[in-house]
């Protein structure tokens, strides 16, 4: 086969590394999620997007960028919080052809307690490891790759690091 760039070494020990954090780090966050509250760390970030934004509410369309969704996944967790009394849609007032969600107070209450633990978690499990210079390179190493992967990514349009976890 020509003209396949093989990984180098060094490329191949970063290529496994980030692989092996890719697909540890999410189950083991979800099962901790799921342990304690019975929700996944999808529900826990649509959660989190939706406490984070302008009347804690999002067009269904942007919620779905901002976790990485597809509509009818995003349509189907959104279900799911709406049954717990978490999220309630809503016809958008600005544009009615647009729903919305919106993050109920007590959905924002079962946030908050939830995070307390999952933001201890992930520190733990991440940033404990790293000193400050570790932790710029990891934003930058990532949003590179990101930008890669999807130029339009609302995350690369952010100028300060978003405070959830």
């Amino acid at each position: 086969m020509t003209g396949v760039r093989w990984l180098n070494p060094a490329e191949r020990q970063a290529w496994l590394a980030l692989y092996g954090v890719a697909t540890l780090l999410p189950g083991t966050l979800d099962a901790d999620l799921n342990r304690r509250a019975r929700v996944t760390l999808f529900d826990y970030h649509v959660l989190a997007m939706l406490s984070e934004a302008d009347e804690r509410t999002l067009p269904m369309s942007e919620l779905a960028g901002r976790s990485n969704a597809s509509l009818s996944r995003l349509s189907h967790v959104v279900t799911k919080l709406e049954n717990r009394g978490w999220v309630q849609r809503s016809q958008s007032t600005r544009d009615l052809r647009v729903t919305t969600a919106s993050i109920t107070p007590e959905g924002l209450t079962n946030l908050q307690e939830l995070a307390l633990e999952h933001v201890e978690h992930v520190r733990r499990l991440v940033f404990d490891g790293l000193n400050d210079q570790d932790i710029a390179d990891l934003e930058r190493v990532g949003k590179k790759i990101l930008a890669r992967l999807d130029e339009t990514h609302w995350i690369l349009k952010q100028s300060q690091p978003v405070g959830s976890a």
